[in-house]
């Protein structure tokens, strides 16, 4: 995997297309696990955007090692990156979890001879709790990765500006005319220009 993508370091671009999938596929397996009718209407598309959190999120970990060779790895970009080798397993629990809702679905679907069986019921159940348990879990572990890259990259900017004492003067202010108060009948008016 090349280390730059149209001259830009790859991993702020790869990791915009992980931080759209891996909540929207979280969004969705939930979504199906909690609403019926969602579920049979969307079909495989939860488990279609949890392939793509899948394949996307070794990618932009391995995209972000390559970048942290090149910045200085401080406190908030190693724990960046310690959040980020975590969502993997999330990610797998969630194509787990959309993968065993399609595979409810299919089932319940298919004509069966005695009607519904508590072993049906019980693996429904499961596949329900471990598709909650994947969209939860890689939904609060991308938000916790996204603020600590935030604040890595924060740290890191305002590090390096350079610190006044006091603000610096706009070049509008600089040229605004002095202003006199003088004391008219009724209290101190502002008058701008030459004194009369």
């Amino acid at each position: 995997m090349p280390d730059t993508l149209f001259g830009l370091p790859a991993h702020p671009l790869i990791v915009h297309a992980t931080v759209v999938a891996v909540p929207a596929a979280a969004l969705t397996v939930a979504t199906a696990a909690l609403w019926p009718r969602f579920r049979a209407r969307a079909g495989m598309l939860p488990l279609a955007l949890s392939v793509t959190a899948l394949v996307l999120v070794p990618l932009t970990v391995k995209s972000g090692e390559s970048l942290a060779d090149d910045v200085d790895r401080t406190d908030a970009v190693r724990r960046h990156m310690d959040l980020g080798d975590g969502l993997l397993p999330w990610t797998v629990v969630l194509a787990l979890g959309a993968a065993a809702q399609v595979w409810a679905l299919r089932r319940a679907a298919r004509p069966r001879g005695g009607g519904s069986t508590l072993g049906s019921r019980v693996l429904a159940v499961a596949a329900t709790l471990l598709a909650l348990t994947g969209a939860t879990g890689s939904g609060v572990q991308v938000a916790r990765i996204g603020h600590s890259g935030a604040d890595a990259v924060w740290t890191a900017a305002t590090a390096q500006a350079p610190q006044t004492a006091q603000a610096p003067q706009t070049a509008q202010a600089a040229q605004a005319p002095q202003t006199a108060l003088v004391s008219g009948g009724r209290g101190a008016e502002p008058r701008t220009g030459p004194h009369h």
